[in-house]
């Protein structure tokens, strides 16, 4: 990773939050982003907590990468942990409506320009958000892993595929090794991490496939088939991801 990169929050750089937002539309497969909870509470995001959200530039002072993250209160204890993605990004929003004092930082997002990929920056990008908890003098932080490669095997159980070890005695997923490498552990599968509903109609616009019968798909960067009902216009697509704490000590 290259030393003359630099990185400045979207407090420091209110001006980036545009490109901060282009990197997100080029690094995600159309759908993700048609959570109803990003697509509620995004802006919110930006707006309430620039502190926790943060923009990697290179020598050219180009937007290379950007991380989100969100504060929020949480006792320490796995069960009480929110469902997963939308569960922590909502509870952070609420919390922050009612004064609620936040005591944990939860990762939502780590992009990667595709032309900067493979080059270590996501190790960096990880310490950095750490960085940013310590400054903010929280006690926790916690991530809802999305592992890279789970989209290669959609019809395995989560449960499983965290099972999968390297020859080093590594996890076998690229993202929650550079996690576990950092230091962190995994808490345990949030099944119900990232919920999106939406029409038949929809699902075939944003995956390319037609889906002319009820049942289980295969989509394109699916951790997790869709789930189609033709009889009520509806597909949900339910997405586990991986809780890992990160100590901060």
């Amino acid at each position: 990773m290259d030393k003359k990169c630099t990185v400045v929050t979207l407090k420091e750089r209110p001006d980036l939050k545009d490109e901060l937002n282009k990197l997100h539309s080029i690094g995600w497969v159309s759908y993700m982003g048609e959570d109803p909870i990003a697509v509620k509470y995004w802006n919110r995001l930006l707006s309430c907590f620039p502190e926790y959200q943060f923009i990697l530039l290179n020598e050219e002072s180009k937007p290379i990468a950007c991380g989100n993250s969100i504060p929020f209160d949480w006792d320490g204890n796995k069960d009480s942990l929110p469902t997963g993605w939308d569960g922590v990004f909502e509870k952070g929003i609420l919390d922050y409506e009612n004064n609620v004092q936040s005591n944990s930082l939860s990762a939502l997002a780590i992009v990667i320009h595709p032309e900067f990929r493979g080059k270590g920056i996501s190790d960096r990008m990880v310490r950095e958000m750490k960085s940013l908890a310590i400054k903010g003098n929280l006690k926790n932080m916690i991530a809802p892993v999305r592992p890279s490669l789970k989209s290669k095997y959609p019809l395995i159980p989560m449960e499983e595929y965290i099972s999968w070890i390297r020859d080093d005695g590594t996890p076998f997923d690229p993202w929650i090794r550079t996690h576990y490498k950092i230091g962190a552990s995994i808490i345990k599968v949030a099944e119900k991490s990232m919920i999106i509903p939406a029409s038949v109609k929809e699902w075939e616009d944003w995956t390319g496939l037609k889906l002319p019968s009820s049942g289980s798909y295969v989509i394109p960067g699916g951790l997790v088939p869709l789930e189609v009902d033709n009889s009520a216009n509806m597909g949900v697509y339910i997405e586990p991801n991986v809780w890992m704490k990160h100590y901060l000590d």
